[in-house]
């Protein structure tokens, strides 16, 4: 009787733990689908718009380099420029762009990542940023990813209501 009572209880625990299992695979995926979803909106629209802060003053310009790296979200610009600065006093950022009717807006805290390895990554996908001088081995050349667990990416339109992810 007592066996039975705690194969009973096991088995209840193990589905209780697959089941959490379960949730936690599910929740990767859609992590990893809106991170992908956001990607492509933002590749195939070209430009997009970083907005950041300078003090009390909001700062916003085009951008074009999107990319996925060890499933985060990075962008990349120069060191030496006043966005740089201005995201490692404040990381907390802002991205718009626009395409085919819909927009999407990506807020989040951006991270700056030194590695040579993202770099290098940022750099394959963007032949172009060799060609006017960045390098995976420069001091200028900056990668930044979307600090998992603080990026919220909406795509809008004004003919569906607002589909929002966050990862």
């Amino acid at each position: 009787m007592k066996r039975a009572i705690l194969a009973t209880i096991l088995v209840a625990v193990l589905g209780v733990c697959q089941a959490a299992e379960g949730n936690k695979t599910n929740s990767e995926e859609e992590r990893t689908m809106s991170i992908q979803k956001t990607y492509q909106f933002i590749k195939d629209a070209k430009t997009y718009y970083l907005a950041t802060v300078e003090k009390d003053q909001p700062r916003v310009r085009p951008f074009g380099t999107i990319h996925i790296f060890e499933g985060k979200l990075y962008i990349q610009t120069g060191r030496k420029k006043n966005v740089a600065q201005q995201l490692l006093a404040n990381g907390k950022a802002e991205i718009c762009a626009f395409k085919d009717g819909k927009w999407i807006r990506v807020s989040g805290v951006l991270v700056d990542d030194p590695r040579r390895e993202a770099k290098a990554s940022m750099l394959s996908e963007y032949e172009s940023l060799k060609k006017i001088g960045y390098s995976a081995d420069d001091e200028n050349t900056m990668v930044l990813y979307f600090q998992p667990g603080t990026v919220t990416s909406t795509i809008y339109s004004f003919t569906n209501p607002p589909e929002e992810m966050k990862f």
